[in-house]
């Protein structure tokens, strides 16, 4: 197969046509192409000048085809509406970028029998290696990839105390803890948690975290008033908002903790609209810290993840794996950080 590109919409220019123009070999315009520097100046550039007065471009799939390897990185990600994936994705093609590699992001959409057909197409178009913010961590597909020769690194997840794969990943229930702990510290007594479903890996943990804060504090867990969502979306933040001013005003929570920031901005969003007060009436807390949390009409206190940094942690243990299949692998954890704003200031 020969590296081709288009001229004129007509037939495409291949590296005979450019050695041809340039009066030289196949050989060299090869290495012009892959090992420049084997090249003079002055040839390189009769090569160079011709390939682009003929409009020709490198045909990058046949090179990696004969390498048996793309030049490509995937990040297959639960939830493509969620900013906070697309940030941690930032984090990755920011490694990716430096190696001269490619991502392809993929949004499962947090469907199994969407996810497994990615992963098998990825698969087939021999990726280097996947990242995976997976719908579950434990599926059997996960362990099949890398015995398979494609390694896969688990992105804000963990497995428990599996050490088969690299894993980056936030302390979601010290993230819990520190949500609970900071609306306790300001003398909330009813407190509510909104998040679901308890499928979810991280809404399990950070209720839990929750959970732990409330008996800390002496309290028994089960006065956490849950309110289940079926997603963590704007939406069912809005549905939680209408649940929650349904509630007698004298056993309503005056505090709430979302699993994350879409909940808390759609549980906002209704309080607006059904004029309970944040933060006279209810102080709210969410999580992940987006951008939009800070820009939120009331200003958002959450949980911090670090997420372009999970991304880049993420896109570097790939790369090691890739590079040293043999290799430790690692788990790591990061530590949440509580940003306090308007939304939570009860006076």
């Amino acid at each position: 197969m020969s590296d081709r590109g288009s001229a004129g919409g007509h037939r495409q220019v291949g590296v005979k046509d450019v050695a041809a123009a340039a009066g030289v070999s196949l050989g060299t315009v090869s290495n012009v192409l892959n090992r420049p520097e084997l090249v003079s100046a002055r040839t390189r550039l009769r090569v160079e000048t011709a390939m682009s007065e003929l409009g020709f471009v490198r045909n990058e799939s046949a090179r990696q085809l004969r390498a048996g390897r793309s030049r490509t990185l995937a990040y297959v990600l639960l939830d493509g509406a969620n900013p906070f994936f697309t940030d941690v994705a930032q984090g990755i093609e920011e490694v990716a970028e430096a190696e001269d590699l490619s991502v392809f992001l993929c949004n499962s959409d947090n469907r199994a029998e969407r996810e497994l057909s990615y992963l098998t197409r990825l698969e087939q178009q021999r990726v280097q290696g996947i990242l995976i913010t997976p719908a579950d961590p434990h599926a059997a597909i996960l362990d099949e990839l890398p015995r398979r020769g494609t390694p896969v690194v688990i992105v804000d997840r963990t497995r428990g105390g599996d050490t088969t794969h690299c894993s980056v990943a936030v302390d979601d229930g010290l993230g819990g803890e520190l949500a609970l702990g900071h609306l306790v510290e300001r003398g909330h007594e009813r407190i509510g948690f909104v998040g679901g479903p308890l499928t979810l890996g991280q809404v399990r943990d950070r209720k839990q975290g929750a959970e732990r804060a409330l008996a800390a504090a002496g309290r028994p867990p089960d006065s956490l008033l849950h309110l289940e969502t079926t997603a963590l979306t704007v939406p069912e933040g809005r549905n939680a908002g209408q649940r929650l001013a349904g509630l007698p005003a004298a056993t309503r929570p005056t505090a709430v903790f979302c699993a994350n920031d879409l909940l808390a901005l759609g549980l906002l969003q209704q309080c607006v609209t059904t004029g309970i007060r944040v933060p006279d009436d209810l102080a709210i807390v969410g999580y992940d810290d987006i951008e939009f949390a800070a820009a939120a009409a009331v200003p958002l206190t959450s949980v911090r993840q670090p997420r372009r940094k999970l991304g880049a942690t993420a896109a570097e243990l790939l790369l090691r794996e890739v590079q040293d299949p043999d290799h430790v692998h690692e788990q790591v954890l990061f530590t949440p950080e509580l940003v306090v704003r308007t939304s939570s200031q009860t006076p």
